[in-house]
């Protein structure tokens, strides 16, 4: 008798501990804490910047670079530009456009100022790019586009015909009945 009644107490508490600890959230302090990414390029005890970098690039997050640093080394850094990898894109680099946005707030204006550098793979890199100097606190983003192929408009093209096509016979074989 002592047995069941501990076993169901038993029971009863693990339960409750369970139904608790479901119940409970992640304070957002502790989700940040858990997804950072946070890329030490910097040497300790070397000035460093923090730069945010976002985008089309090998590995986007936040950086912690040495002072002085170019746009062109931060983005060497990230191992430069990410080509799409899927098996429908085969990717032809001299059609390539990579546009690169950096993003500083200015306090004194409340809003944010942009420098934007766009390049495509065949031509020299902008010399602007090289002489960039980043300064703490700005934003990279690093968008890849490329131009739509044949193949893209077909693919965008042939569900909108194939659907009015199938609304067009199946309202015929309504007609009839």
């Amino acid at each position: 008798m002592k047995k069941t009644v501990l076993g169901l107490v038993f029971i009863t508490v693990l339960i409750t501990t369970s139904l608790f600890a479901q119940s409970r959230q992640t304070p957002a302090t502790q989700l940040f804490r858990e997804t950072g990414r946070i890329i030490k390029i910097a040497e300790a005890g070397e000035l460093s910047d923090s730069i945010n970098v976002w985008g089309d690039i090998g590995s986007t997050g936040r950086y912690l670079i040495p002072r002085g640093t170019t746009l062109l080394e931060l983005m060497t850094f990230g191992s430069g530009p990410r080509a799409f990898n899927d098996s429908q894109t085969r990717l032809d680099w001299s059609k390539i456009r990579v546009e690169v946005y950096v993003n500083e707030f200015d306090p004194l204006e409340n809003k944010f100022n942009v420098t934007e550098f766009t390049y495509r793979f065949e031509e020299p890199l902008p010399i602007e790019m090289e002489r960039f100097q980043l300064k703490n606190n700005q934003t990279v983003i690093i968008r890849v586009k490329r131009k739509p192929s044949f193949r893209d408009y077909v693919g965008f093209i042939a569900p909108i015909i194939s659907a009015i096509t199938s609304t067009l016979i199946v309202y015929d074989r309504l007609k009839r009945l």
